[in-house]
């Protein structure tokens, strides 16, 4: 699986969590609705590196995933990218 993020959604995630130092955000699984699997979607965090199971580096921001949680991308990639029109992330997977 690999994560990817762009820059500009990095950048949208920057602002929303404040970041002023190195730090990283975790995408884990919850009970929700507009994921890949219905009934769940993925949520952000701040969290330490850990158990990851793919991880992806964007200037000051580390974004990451954790073992626990990748039965949910049934081996897709994700990519992150931002949604110029909604003025948010959107979330794309792949095989």
């Amino acid at each position: 699986m690999k994560l990817l993020v762009t820059k500009e959604a990095a950048n949208w995630y920057k602002e929303e969590f404040d970041v002023q130092q190195p730090t990283s955000l975790r995408f884990y699984v919850r009970y929700g609705f507009g994921g890949i699997i219905p009934g769940y979607s993925l949520a952000i965090t701040t969290d330490k590196m850990d158990d990851v199971y793919a991880s992806c580096e964007v200037g000051d921001i580390t974004f990451f995933i954790k073992e626990k949680d990748a039965w949910y991308f049934d081996d897709k990639n994700l990519t992150i990218e931002f949604n110029q029109e909604k003025q948010e992330p959107e979330f794309i997977y792949d095989e």
